[in-house]
């Protein structure tokens, strides 16, 4: 299973011991490597034993996130065992130079949730009620289909909207964003930015919001993208990256032509007072297509409105048009699935999900079915004389 991506963005820090320093439980590999695996689909009702009392070289979360997917006859199995199971596999597809790296990302979360105070405690749990607007929690208890097509509008196809949060949790976000950028300030103490793109902006699950996002993946996010994406993993997202962005004229202006680094990407305005900004999409490719040219019905132009989400495929090309004035503050969650993103490897026919295979495959066929009726009517031609 291709777990680079994974673990990239869902590292705890390991417990410190007496003197603060740090230790990782390194046990040895077990017998009967080659035969380890995990299943496609996971155990929906399965409840998974909790990694985080444990140092481990990955994350405690990831181990959670995995054991929903060990075969059935596993699952009653003890903690240990399963611990062992699980990181076998990850060894298998994580190099040194990755756990290295990994490693010191950890360090380097830890030294911020140690030292910075969070402002608004409350939004370091899941708050359901307090968080989101009652017809989405109406949607999400339903769990069907037609209760989130309900609530959702689709401009374009492929791209869903709809109200989903609160504007008290709009503001705690951005007070809280606004708190952790002043003891950056004060401290001078060095962030990693969201990603290359965005010179503004931050990680939220570097100061502590990692547990919150990772429950609104897993109970909120993945049974809509189960619905609406089942074709790239929407049933199957185990990982994410949380982060917020920042447009304004001190900050980025705009964003570039491009995609994610996500199966399935929310994107949540919270404001504040803003003009332009608006989000261009221009459909849906695969990596070999990905510069190809846009179609006319593709063109999909979006105005943010604070509370609103946007949900859509991670390789939905899209972009940012100027701030003019104002300051505009986006959520983003990149959710990830390790098991789409091995089973792509071995894709060569994207048309279930990239329009232009989808184009090419109809071009095919359209050639084939002339060709075939090409050839009828000469045999045809050719009988009758």
């Amino acid at each position: 299973m291709a777990l680079e991506a994974s673990i990239d963005r869902r590292n705890h820090a390991p417990p410190s011991t007496a003197n603060g320093a740090t230790t990782a439980v390194v046990l040895p590999p077990t017998r009967g490597l080659a035969t380890h695996r995990l299943r496609l689909n996971p155990s929906s009702d399965h409840n998974p034993d909790s990694y985080d009392d444990l140092p481990l070289e990955f994350s405690p979360h990831l181990f959670s996130s995995l054991e929903r997917y060990l075969p059935p006859t596993m699952l009653s199995m003890s903690r240990d065992f399963k611990l062992q199971y699980m990181r076998d596999i990850l060894l298998r597809y994580s190099p040194d130079g990755e756990r290295t790296r990994v490693q010191r990302h950890r360090e380097y979360r830890q030294k911020i949730i140690s030292n910075y105070q969070p402002r608004h405690r409350q939004l370091y749990t899941m708050q359901a009620v307090n968080f989101f607007v009652p017809s989405f929690l109406q949607a999400i208890n339903e769990n069907t289909e037609e209760g989130f097509r309900r609530i959702i509008a689709e401009p374009t196809p492929g791209i869903y909207t709809f109200e989903m949060v609160q504007p008290r949790f709009c503001e705690m976000l951005l007070s809280e964003v606004e708190s952790f950028e002043r003891w950056v300030h004060e401290t001078k103490f060095k962030i990693m930015r969201p990603n290359t793109m965005n010179k503004f902006g931050a990680v939220l699950d570097d100061f502590g919001l990692e547990t919150m996002l990772d429950k609104l993946m897993n109970d909120f996010i993945r049974p809509m993208s189960k619905v609406l994406f089942p074709e790239v993993g929407g049933s199957t997202l185990d990982s994410h990256h949380g982060f917020v962005v920042e447009y304004g004229m001190d900050r980025d202006v705009e964003l570039g032509f491009h995609v994610d680094d996500s199966e399935v990407s929310l994107n949540v305005c919270l404001g504040k007072e803003f003009t332009g900004g608006e989000l261009f999409f221009r459909g849906v490719r695969c990596d070999h297509h990905v510069n190809s040219e846009t179609q006319p019905e593709e063109i999909l132009d979006y105005s943010h409105v604070p509370g609103r989400a946007v949900l859509h495929r991670g390789r939905h090309r899209h972009g940012a048009r100027a701030t003019t004035s104002g300051w505009r503050v986006n959520l983003l969650l990149w959710c990830r699935s390790s098991v789409f993103r091995e089973l792509r490897k071995y894709q060569k026919d994207c048309s279930s999900w990239c329009a232009e295979c989808q184009r090419e495959k109809k071009e095919r066929q359209r050639l084939s079915i002339a060709a075939t009726k090409q050839e009828l009517l000469k045999r045809e031609g050719t009988s009758t004389s």
